[in-house]
């Protein structure tokens, strides 16, 4: 049960968007940018970094969302989400995706944990600046939706693939349509 009665029986971010409209828009807004507006990362890509970033935030409903997203763009199964948990084990992703998974994490850790080798190594990998930039934002955006939905105490599903349906919905309408 959340912390504060919401009105709603919304899951995870989507409840609380409701529950503020006036704030909703500027975080979808947000998410639009980061997430889905053109960029030499893929949408898929950007997913992964904020579905990696809330595992390891422990934050359930935005891990799973966010992985459904990503694997829906990347036409991955279910068990995505369970890739992304581990590292991508089963999954070839690039050396440049590599590299800013590990500055995210490290960003993720706090700010102040990103190196000049992390840089160096992204850049090496072919992260240009904008990647590298954005991968932080990302990550740091995705620290603060995280604490949103887990400092109100939202529910989520428990399963994987009560997901996969609001993944597809993320992948092909983008975030300012789960603005109230």
């Amino acid at each position: 049960m959340a912390h504060i009665q919401l009105n709603n029986e919304l899951p995870g971010i989507v409840g609380l968007l409701h529950y503020s409209p006036e704030t909703a828009k500027p975080l979808n807004d947000l998410a639009e940018v980061l997430l889905v507006q053109e960029n030499s990362l893929t949408r898929g890509e950007r997913e992964m970094i904020a579905s990696s970033v809330s595992y390891w935030n422990d934050c359930h409903f935005c891990h799973s969302s966010h992985g459904a997203a990503a694997a829906n763009l990347l036409k991955q199964p279910v068990s995505f989400l369970t890739e992304i948990k581990k590292g991508f084990p089963g999954t070839e992703i690039s050396p440049k995706m590599c590299a800013l998974l590990n500055i995210a994490k490290h960003v993720q850790q706090g700010g102040k944990n990103v190196t000049e080798e992390d840089i160096r190594k992204a850049r090496e990998a072919g992260a240009v600046d904008k990647e590298i930039h954005d991968t932080v934002l990302i990550a740091a955006a995705f620290c603060m939706y995280n604490r949103y939905v887990d400092g109100l105490a939202t529910w989520a599903p428990k399963e994987d693939e009560a997901f996969m349906p609001m993944g597809q919905m993320l992948a092909e309408r983008g975030y300012r349509a789960t603005t109230p």
